[in-house]
Formats: structure tokens, C-alpha cells, sequence
């Protein structure tokens, strides 16, 4: 089974597109937080503590309430959730696949991981240094959860 979303025109208003701080009252309210950025963008930038692993390939697999694979996290679909990526133009189609398979409150942020880190949400990293640089000292490993990818 696979949804296709489109991505909105220009003129179009993103409904589900929020500030960095809305997030960071969401999450901190208790919202469920999915990171949907690779491996490398989190080893190069930071991590949420906290925030699941969603690869943007398995959305469905991950969140379909038939789902063999679905995310032990979820507790329905009224759940809110938050999904942000190095930019929108990664968490836009997670959170309108989100919204089609029936997540009501799922959410994207604008300006992604460095704007939530900006509003004062709780990160690591960088885990990886930049090429040719020694890595700081004291760097902090980050603790998020991953969603398993053996499918």
C-alpha cells in the first residue's frame, strides 16, 4: 500500500507547518517527537534526546495502525506529534502522510532541527566532526531512539 501526498503549491497555506516554539511547548506538553533526518545529518548536526528514529522511506510501515512495524510509541491517532528534519522540505510529506493515515495532530517545524535547538529544545552534538578537525572535547553522545530498520 502506498499514499502519495502532494507537496502544497506556493499558494497554498501549510496547516500543518508550526514554529519552532510552538514545538518546543508541544514537546514539552508530552508530544510525541520524530526525528526523520539520516544518520549522517544527526551525526553532523545533533540529536533531540528522546526523539524516535523514523526513516521517511517506512512512514507507513511505522505508523499504520495495521502495521506489524508500528511504532510502539503511538498511543492513537489523536496523539500529537511533532516531525522535523534539517528543513521542511523533509517534514512536510512525513506529517501530510501522518495526516492521511489519520493523525489529526501531526505537525512539522519550520527551519527544522537548528530552529527547534534555537528555541531551547534539549540536543547533542555534533557527534561527528567536521572533516579535518578533532572532535571537541567533552562532546555529549547523543541518546535517541531508533526505530529498527530490518525490513
Amino acid at each position: 500500500m502506498s499514499i502519495e501526498t502532494a507537496v502544497p503549491e506556493n499558494d497554498v497555506q501549510d496547516t500543518q507547518l508550526i514554529t519552532a516554539q510552538e514545538a518546543a511547548n508541544l514537546i514539552e506538553e508530552g508530544a510525541l517527537l520524530i526525528d526523520v533526518r539520516s544518520e549522517g545529518g544527526r551525526a553532523s548536526t545533533g540529536a533531540v534526546p528522546g526523539a524516535v528514529v523514523v526513516n521517511r522511506e517506512h512512514v507507513e510501515e511505522d505508523f499504520s495502525p495495521e502495521s506489524a512495524h508500528r511504532l510502539a510509541q503511538l498511543s492513537g491517532t489523536d496523539q500529537k506529534i511533532v516531525v522535523f528534519c534539517g528543513s521542511v522540505n523533509g517534514s512536510r510529506p512525513v506529517a501530510q502522510k501522518l495526516q492521511v493515515l489519520g493523525y489529526a495532530n501531526a505537525v512539522h517545524v519550520d527551519g527544522g532541527f537548528p530552529a527547534l535547538r534555537d528555541a531551547g529544545v534539549p540536543s547533542t552534538g555534533p557527534l561527528a566532526p567536521p572533516v579535518g578537525s578533532a572532535p571537541p572535547v567533552g562532546s555529549a553522545q547523543a541518546s535517541t531512539e531508533s526505530v529498527a530498520s530490518e525490513r
